[in-house]
Parts: structure tokens; C-alpha cells; sequence
């Protein structure tokens, strides 16, 4: 019968395989990066499968290392859980949260405090990350995303389908409008969102104006433009313009009434939400219950508006 592999082994090739390198295992496990090269050494004898390409002094996993990374980091991950539980350290569950940093600004933070009051205290990290993340380094359990595109290799399923339509301050539609037909906000200011090249593709007014059958020439050239869909609300709620703003953002601030619709038209965005959750946090009880809670309000928030002309 074979010998089982080696714990400390197994910890060592978790840990460099993770980090992308002996010395950062060596310091998270607290010995040598010569001990670290031993003890994989010795693991991959013992297994007799090579689980490092070593390329210029560096380290990457090979197949057989990464075949088998996901479950030795879930395993690590849970032995740690019933460690703390054991010793009393943390009564409260332990939950990273990834999702682009306008999804966690602008609804998620505010969102939260309804999760926490119907399933009590959890220890929770969320984080505002561009995609592609890396789930493995950063613990990340759940990733909220737009478009499906980035992780393929995970088990991802689609949220919903937001829409994109016109909102302004009270002050601005009182002072300006109101919009009574789209051919009246041609003629005043518009704030643009451009996310960048590396993002995703966001309606322009441009799109906007032909749906509504309108050709709205070069007059569409003109206003404020911002790198992110915050900002750009952010200068509608000041006063200076109409934006086009997705309904998962919306939704509070026109409750609140910080925003008001200019104009009816919606569109829909070109992609979906999107939630990901990697192999070892799947069957994470804690995972399955924010991920119910978070498509409940993702979709009660969000792809609402009618597509009306």
C-alpha cells in the first residue's frame, strides 16, 4: 500500500503554488525557502509526479499540480475554519466578496446591512477588484462580475440583464426640462461614461439617441465625461447634467430622490451579471446563502425599465 503524502508536503505546495513562489511560502508557513524546495522534493518522490516547472529561478504549477490546487487550498481553508472553531477563536462565518468597484460603491456597501440583520454576524471582506480576478490568491468565495467572459473555466451562471436610461437631479429636470421627448435632451448637457479600452462596452448617448429613432449628428460630441459609472452619477446628482446610469445603481438614489428619470427609453446592457463561485467554496453553506440572498435583490433591482420610445 502506498504511504499517504506527506501533510507538511502538501502544506508546502499549497502555499508556492498559491503565492508563485518558495520565499512568500516560506514566510506565510514561517521556515526556509530551502525547506520549502525540500519538502516538495521529497513530495514529488514520494507521489512521483513533478508538480513545478522550475523556468529562471521561478516557479510555475505544473498540470498535475494545478489538477489538484483547488481542493488542497479548499481542504487547507476548512482545516483552518475548525481550527479557529476548536479554540473559540471566531464564532462568525468567513465570506470574500469580489465585485467591480461601482457595484460595490455604489449599491453593494449599501446593500449589506439587510444581509447581515436576517443571518447575524459575519466576518466579511469585500473587495472592489477588476476582472480577471484571481480567486485562489486573493480566498475570493463568491465574484460578482459583468459579462461571462472572464471565467470560463469556473461554474458561472448569469444574474440578470440590466438596462441603461437617462437620470438627472430634481434641480436639473425643475430648471431645464422637463424631457418630454428625446429630441429636448440633444439640447442639453450630457455626461458620458467611458470605462476605458480594457472594459467592457457601455452605451453611449450616441446608442441611446438612435434608438429613439433619433440621428443626433454631432451633438452628442459635447459635456462631461467620466472613467466610471459613479462618477458620472455622482455629477448628475450635483446638477450638471443627465447621465445614462444602469438600474442596479439607480434604484436607491431615485428612492431616495437624489435622481429622477429624464426620459422613459431604456436599453439593455450588452451583458449580463454574472456570479462565480470557485470548486472549494461551492459547498460553503455560508456561500450558498449570500449568493440566494444576492440574486433575490440583484434581480429586484435591476432590468426593471420598459424599453418604450
Amino acid at each position: 500500500m502506498t504511504d499517504m503524502p506527506s501533510l507538511k508536503g502538501l502544506r508546502a505546495f499549497e502555499a508556492a503554488a498559491r503565492t508563485g513562489s518558495f520565499a512568500a511560502a516560506a514566510m506565510e508557513l514561517s521556515v526556509s525557502p530551502a525547506a520549502i524546495g525540500q519538502l516538495i522534493r521529497s513530495l514529488e518522490n514520494q507521489i512521483g509526479r513533478k508538480l513545478f516547472h522550475r523556468i529562471n529561478r521561478g516557479i510555475t504549477p505544473t498540470e498535475a499540480g494545478l489538477e489538484v490546487l483547488p481542493r488542497l487550498s479548499g481542504a487547507f481553508n476548512e482545516l483552518k475554519g475548525i481550527s479557529r472553531q476548536i479554540s473559540g477563536a471566531s464564532s462568525h462565518a468567513r465570506l470574500t466578496i469580489s465585485a467591480p468597484s461601482s457595484v460595490v460603491s455604489g449599491w453593494l456597501s449599501q446593500r449589506l446591512r439587510e444581509f447581515v440583520e436576517i443571518h447575524g454576524p459575519i466576518d466579511i471582506s469585500l473587495r472592489s477588484d477588476s476582472d480577471p480576478v484571481d480567486f485562489e490568491r486573493d480566498k475570493i468565495d463568491i465574484r460578482m462580475s459583468f459579462g461571462q467572459f472572464h471565467y470560463r473555466s469556473h461554474d458561472t451562471a448569469e444574474i440578470v440583464t440590466d438596462t441603461i436610461f437617462p437620470v438627472c437631479s430634481p434641480f436639473f429636470r425643475n430648471r431645464y426640462g422637463p424631457f418630454t421627448t428625446a429630441e429636448m435632451l440633444l439640447d442639453t448637457s450630457l455626461i458620458h461614461t467611458d470605462w476605458g479600452p480594457a472594459s467592457a462596452s457601455f452605451p453611449t448617448w450616441r446608442n441611446w439617441f438612435e434608438a429613439a429613432s433619433i440621428s443626433p449628428g454631432r451633438k452628442t460630441d459635447h459635456g462631461l465625461v467620466a472613467n466610471s459609472s459613479i462618477v458620472a452619477i455622482n455629477l448628475a446628482i450635483s446638477g450638471l447634467g443627465v447621465t445614462l446610469c444602469q438600474g442596479l445603481l439607480a434604484a436607491r438614489l431615485i428612492e431616495e430622490g437624489s435622481l429622477v428619470h429624464a426620459h422613459n427609453l431604456a436599453l439593455p446592457q450588452s451583458q449580463p451579471y454574472c456570479l462565480t463561485i470557485p470548486q472549494r467554496s461551492v459547498s460553503r453553506p455560508i456561500v450558498s446563502i449570500f449568493k440566494e440572498w444576492l440574486v433575490r435583490v440583484c434581480t429586484a433591482t435591476a432590468g426593471h425599465r420598459t424599453y418604450e420610445k
